[in-house]
């Protein structure tokens, strides 16, 4: 296993296409000082199609070095709970993303949110100076090691075990607060625990990651979606539930449709469209004999499959409390009318009493409500994800 050719190899495939970015020139020479693989535990795991199998440095080093270094887009899954991923090593196209639209200075004070393995606080902390980070995981294992690897390299990082969504670190005010984990609203914990002016990089509804800038009074905080990237859910938030039976009823609709589904399968962006302007729609999407395949479901009881069928039209099939197909095709319309805009067109603005998405102007564009407030009264539900400027 020679690590160090894998380093080299991956590195030069992010030269290729350009995501080595050119404004944080540091992150190339921090990555190769703290590779992915000081970071990562003995054990991988990887999906064989049916579920999710351990890969061994002991008995399989070139496996367990391809999960690592196989591609700048592929995350290394580090735990799994009840058969599903619960850690991972992000990409390392992602990391170096998020860590760019961080803006990170020397001597920025940063809080680390959802530390894992600890990769992302040590990353952070070759930039920001020792004793700069801190690190906040919530789970007692993954927190220990980091403690030991961030110990190793010797940066000065101080881990906590803590629920990072409701516990800020003491100490004052940060500079830079960036998290690994998706959540559907952004606690007001992380405004509250940031400096005016100060930014904070998460990921939005797992579709990918937002910057946010603390407004000069401290009272909201905005920014555009900047990366595209799928990430682990937070703990506290419910897990998502398992497509509804789709059973026929009275108030089930059965209609054909001029539109072929194609693109709910395709088009990254319509796909991320409708997540902004129906944040609990679900989608899952494949293929048959005569097409693409889309259902959709709310998370509770209501329901639409979409079905290819010949001539480019669609046989759209829903039942439930509330019709989620024509939400969906009627925000699909409704992006078409806003000449398509892509995902970095977006943005997120948070308040004290809630959240919204807009397009392309936080004061005065389209906005789209982001659900019910959250039980403090702080915070509301909305998904994003990629590049902007």
């Amino acid at each position: 296993m020679d690590l160090a050719k894998r380093r080299a190899s991956l590195d030069e495939a992010m030269d290729a296409r350009g995501d080595w970015p050119e404004r944080s020139p540091w992150l190339r020479e921090a990555v190769s000082e703290l590779p992915r693989d000081l970071f990562a535990p003995t054990l991988l795991w990887r999906r064989d199609g049916h579920a999710y199998v351990p890969v061994d440095r002991r008995t399989d080093p070139e496996g367990w070095a391809e999960e690592l270094y196989g591609s700048q887009d592929a995350p290394a899954v580090t735990q799994v709970s009840g058969g599903q991923p619960s850690s991972s090593l992000s990409a390392q196209g992602v990391v170096v993303d998020m860590l760019d639209s961080l803006r990170l200075e020397p001597g920025h004070r940063v809080w680390d949110v959802g530390g894992g393995q600890g990769w992302n606080a040590a990353l952070a902390a070759w930039r920001a100076g020792p004793g700069r980070v801190v690190s906040t995981e919530i789970d007692p294992e993954l927190a220990a090691f980091a403690r030991d690897r961030l110990a190793t390299v010797g940066l000065g990082v101080e881990v906590l075990t803590a629920d990072a969504t409701t516990t800020p670190p003491d100490g004052g005010r940060f500079d830079r607060v960036i998290a690994a984990y998706a959540v559907e609203r952004v606690p007001w914990t992380w405004i509250e625990a940031t400096r005016p002016g100060g930014r904070i990089v998460h990921p939005w509804g797992r579709l990918g990651h937002v910057a946010l800038t603390v407004a000069e009074d401290g009272r909201s905080a905005s920014g555009r979606v900047r990366g595209l990237g799928r990430f682990m859910a937070d703990r506290n938030d419910p897990v998502p539930a398992a497509f509804p039976a789709q059973r026929r009823g009275p108030a089930d609709v059965r209609e054909l449709v001029a539109r072929d589904p194609a693109p709910l399968h395709d088009d990254r962006d319509l796909r991320f469209a409708l997540r902004v302007a129906v944040p609990d729609a679900v989608l899952a999407t494949g293929h048959d004999e005569h097409g693409a395949t889309v259902r959709v479901h709310d998370g509770a009881a209501s329901w639409a499959s979409f079905s290819a069928v010949d001539g480019g039209r669609t046989v759209l099939r829903q039942g439930g409390a509330r019709r989620i197909g024509d939400e969906v095709l009627l925000a699909w319309s409704q992006w078409e009318s806003l000449g398509r805009p892509e995902p970095g067109a977006y943005g997120l603005t948070v308040t004290g009493e809630g959240q919204f998405a807009w397009l392309n102007d936080p004061h005065g564009g389209v906005r789209w409500p982001s659900g019910a407030p959250a039980p403090d009264g702080r915070g509301a539900t909305v998904r994003a994800g990629r590049p902007g400027s």
